[in-house]
């Protein structure tokens, strides 16, 4: 699936947590380990946003043969776009074909944290956006990670205050939020805005449009400020703002093709899938039979994912924002590997970082195994494979 070259592609991926960089990288020009960071929502108030929250849940096995590991540490976000986990867990999806192997979880506010837990060998196998997945891939030359499935397509918005803005031929002038700077959201807005004849900088966001850089737990308090005039963000934030006033301007499913691009996807440690391969293809099972039980149980679904964030972030969405925004998310199975090589291209023309070489990131070997023991056909790595 090749990006349509008469739209204005863009990426996201929604996890918030805030970059580390030092003066001196600031002065230099932006790193990768800076930039391609991921983007959260739901955290309790007093949670550090780029600090794992502590280990949540071991459950243990259920009967049947346990599998070459004793256990599988699994990461991901309490936040919408990570259904698959918040929705397989619950149900116990990933347990029954885990059998007796053990299932312990740990929680993450931001992709860079998740990223050092897999490097660590602190999780073996995660739920994560693919700016941070990218960025793990590039920084450890290609071997630390792999991606071996998908998980989550959409659920991304630029929501304005219709006082301010009434159409998309209104930007210039205006301040609009994205969680972080370089993170995907970001890079999203930078490369439409580009495709609309907008120059901005990129490090500053200063421009013909202010792209101001806001975490996602602050953006509804500086849109009732009057801070910010709009917002290109995740879901849940988008509806949240739709909620206090603001309007949808647009989807970005509208600006990629077939109204599809990654914004979750599962990584392993390489070292994990080496000598666990029996143990990540049990994972792969859950996942898919958890993307199947989203499809054909979408209120159960939707309301074990919202209370699955009740317990790890203290609080439940309402209705009014859990509704639209869990209708925005497309849960599957595919990677969507042609929109992954998108998203860095733009982030590359938006001189966000220099062009990565990402040859060899996709593993989806067991994916396909999976897939094919369902009766269902391959997905493709878009070159992108394990050489």
């Amino acid at each position: 699936m090749a990006p349509n070259p008469a739209l204005p592609h863009t990426r996201t991926r929604p996890d918030a947590g805030r970059i580390r960089r030092s003066a001196a990288a600031a002065a230099a020009g932006l790193t990768v380990a800076a930039l391609l960071s991921s983007c959260s929502y739901g955290s309790k108030a007093d949670d550090k946003s780029s600090d794992a929250k502590a280990n949540t849940a071991a459950t243990a096995g259920s009967s049947g043969a346990k599998l070459s590991a004793d256990t599988v540490k699994i990461g991901y976000f309490a936040n919408l776009t990570h259904g698959t986990p918040l929705v397989g867990l619950q149900e116990g999806f990933f347990q029954k074909e885990l059998g007796a192997t053990q299932v312990k979880t740990q929680v993450f506010n931001a992709g860079p944290a998740e990223i050092e837990a897999l490097n660590a060998g602190s999780i073996d196998i995660g739920w994560i956006g693919p700016s941070p997945a990218i960025n793990g891939y590039t920084k450890s030359d290609g071997k630390s990670l792999k991606i071996i499935g998908g998980s989550a397509s959409g659920g991304v918005k630029l929501v304005a205050n219709p006082e301010k803005i009434a159409t998309l031929d209104d930007l210039k002038g205006k301040k609009i939020a994205t969680p972080q700077l370089g993170n995907t959201q970001d890079v999203a807005l930078l490369n439409y805005l580009a495709g609309k004849g907008y120059k901005v900088d990129a490090a500053t966001g200063a421009g013909d449009v202010s792209v101001v850089r806001t975490d996602n737990k602050v953006t509804p308090d500086a849109y009732k400020s009057g801070s910010i005039d709009a917002a290109w963000v995740p879901e849940p934030t988008a509806s949240k703002l739709v909620t206090l006033g603001a309007k949808v301007l647009l989807n970005e499913k509208d600006v990629w093709p077939d109204k599809k691009f990654v914004i979750t996807n599962i990584i392993v440690s390489q070292k994990f899938l080496t000598e666990h391969p029996d143990v990540v293809e049990a994972v792969l099972r859950g996942s898919v039979k958890t993307n199947a039980f989203i499809k054909d149980n979408s209120d159960k679904a939707k309301a074990d994912a919202n209370e699955a964030i009740k317990k790890e972030a203290g609080n439940s969405l309402e209705p009014a924002i859990l509704d639209p925004a869990w209708a925005d998310i497309d849960f599957l199975d595919d990677p969507l590997a042609n929109t992954l090589q998108a998203e860095a291209d733009h982030a590359v023309t938006a001189g966000l970082l220099k062009k990565p070489n990402l040859n060899g990131i996709y593993d989806l070997t067991l994916l396909n195994k999976v897939l094919a023991a369902e009766g269902r056909p391959a997905v493709a790595d878009a070159g992108l494979g394990a050489k």
